[in-house]
């Protein structure tokens, strides 16, 4: 397993999720139970935090409140990649920022657009991640599986792993 830490984890992790753009988010609810939601990533910064719109008035910003600890799946099927990140989350309101974020597609869930009472930006901040992708490309993966399905046998690593601290 490749480990990857400071400045070279940033990167890593920015280079493993820019381009998918939804995602799961976990949060821990009042009875201590595990809730997912899909959420779409707005951005991940310099700084390594990753950017959601969310509502202040919601069950995820009242999660998120209380426990801070949050988990994000990042699934991209198509390249056979998988992130998992563990992190930190606060409801941010900064007006420059929702400005710097905002797409017109978020008014299906924010009406008034920027004006929207309750619009929040949600920062979470990556502590760890994790991460399979294709050792060798797709094709070859692929055909690793085939001749695993044949021969019965195990396939060999055919994916990549890692963690990236930060």
């Amino acid at each position: 397993m490749t480990e990857v830490t400071g400045a070279e984890a940033r990167a890593r992790m920015k280079e493993l999720v820019e381009d998918i753009d939804f995602t799961m988010l976990t949060t821990v609810d009042a009875g201590g139970n595990l809730v997912g939601r899909p959420m779409s990533t707005r951005q991940m910064d310099d700084d390594g935090d990753i950017w959601f719109f969310a509502s202040d008035r919601s069950k995820k910003a009242d999660e998120v409140e209380a426990d801070h600890d949050v988990s994000l799946s990042y699934i991209d099927a198509k390249g056979m990649r998988f992130v998992s990140v563990a992190g930190t989350a606060r409801i941010v309101h900064d007006r420059a920022k929702m400005e710097a974020l905002y797409s017109p597609s978020l008014d299906i869930w924010f009406e008034d657009g920027l004006e929207t009472p309750d619009i929040a930006l949600l920062r979470v901040t990556p502590v760890e991640a994790e991460y399979w992708e294709p050792g060798e490309g797709r094709i070859m993966m692929a055909a690793k599986m085939v001749k695993s399905l044949v021969t019965r046998d195990t396939p060999d690593d055919t994916m990549d792993h890692g963690r990236i601290t930060a």
